[in-house]
């Protein structure tokens, strides 16, 4: 006599609407964040070379680009600003006529609150040597100068409306000392997410053509070693003992588990970016005819909501919004 299955998983697989039904993770806009990066001196869109379908936006453009996310039901948008002159201080980025400080600014007027205006609170892109913070004299970067300068930067982003900063810059204390500086200046309403978790990554190269990158060398004195999830974890609850409102991992699929493991622990909302080397990846390989581009892309996406992620910062925001929205599946 034929001994049959006694659990039969398969039944659960055999038509699409089974599939939808019984699903353990999917993607909705609101849970999606699109990256911008607004540049000083140009008077239409620039494509990206390393990083195909996306490109750098003048000033004039912005509020066409908020629209666009606001219709498509995003939960918000990410500023970096490309400054037509940098310093050794990164003095632009505390300016409020710099540019990251006006996209913010001409960003909040045009969301009117319909989504979340986000800015990039780092001194990479303003500095002449490329670094996240301010130089010592012997060349390293210093921790705690940089701290106030970070605080001088979120003030500026608030001030030009700002619904949530990104601390990315890795340094010891950045959290705490940018909270301070906004509840004394009155502006305990202001969101903090942490880049916790940020790792010294390859994946990073495309970003550096989109921000038009001056740096030498790396950053592997205060960015994460890509061998240590343990350190992720503690990075991430470092900050949220100092007041993070979010915490971040970066990038998102090389560290899922540095990425569910910080979910597993975290009281507060654990969000990922998906950053441009994997958004390049898949890109390149679709176009080499090498992956099923839709399939790949939604799979990303997935797997990282899968890992914990309650948002996830992509460049492929508005095109997944859409799929969404049509009601297509992203597996």
């Amino acid at each position: 006599m034929t001994a049959f299955p006694v659990r039969r998983p398969r039944r659960l697989r055999q038509t699409a609407a089974l599939r939808r039904l019984v699903a353990e993770h999917d993607l909705t806009p609101r849970r999606l964040v699109l990256p911008v990066f607004v540049k000083e001196g140009i008077d239409a869109a620039q494509p990206i070379a390393s990083m195909p379908g996306v490109s750098q936006h003048p000033l004039s453009a912005l509020p066409d680009v908020v629209e666009q996310a606001v219709a498509a039901g995003l939960g918000g948008v990410m500023l970096f600003g490309v400054p037509a002159v940098r310093d050794a201080v990164g003095s632009g980025a505390v300016d409020p006529d710099g540019i990251l400080n006006r996209a913010i600014a001409v960003a909040a007027r045009i969301a009117a609150g319909r989504l979340t205006v986000q800015g990039d609170l780092c001194l990479d892109e303003f500095t002449d040597h490329g670094h996240c913070g301010v130089l010592a004299s012997d060349g390293t970067v210093d921790n705690d100068a940089t701290l106030e300068v970070y605080a001088r930067m979120a003030l500026a982003q608030a001030e030009a409306g700002a619904d949530i900063l990104g601390l990315s810059g890795m340094m010891d204390g950045q959290v705490a000392a940018v909270r301070a500086a906004l509840d004394a200046a009155g502006r305990t309403d202001v969101v903090l997410l942490a880049y916790a978790a940020k790792y010294a990554s390859a994946f990073y190269g495309p970003f550096r053509d989109a921000v038009e990158s001056t740096l030498t060398g790396d950053r592997r004195t205060y960015q994460l070693d890509p061998a240590n999830g343990r350190e992720g974890v503690q990075e991430a609850q470092g900050d949220i003992d100092e007041g993070a409102d979010v915490v971040m991992v970066k990038p998102a699929g090389p560290y899922l588990d540095v990425l569910a493991r910080v979910a597993d622990l975290s009281p507060v909302p654990v969000w990922a970016y998906q950053v441009s080397g994997e958004y390049a990846m898949i890109e390149h390989a679709a176009a080499a005819g090498l992956i099923d581009r839709e399939r790949a892309i939604g799979e990303s996406l997935v797997g990282i909501r899968r890992a914990g992620a309650d948002a996830i910062l992509t460049y492929w925001a508005l095109e997944v919004a859409g799929w969404l929205r049509a009601g297509r599946s992203l597996t």
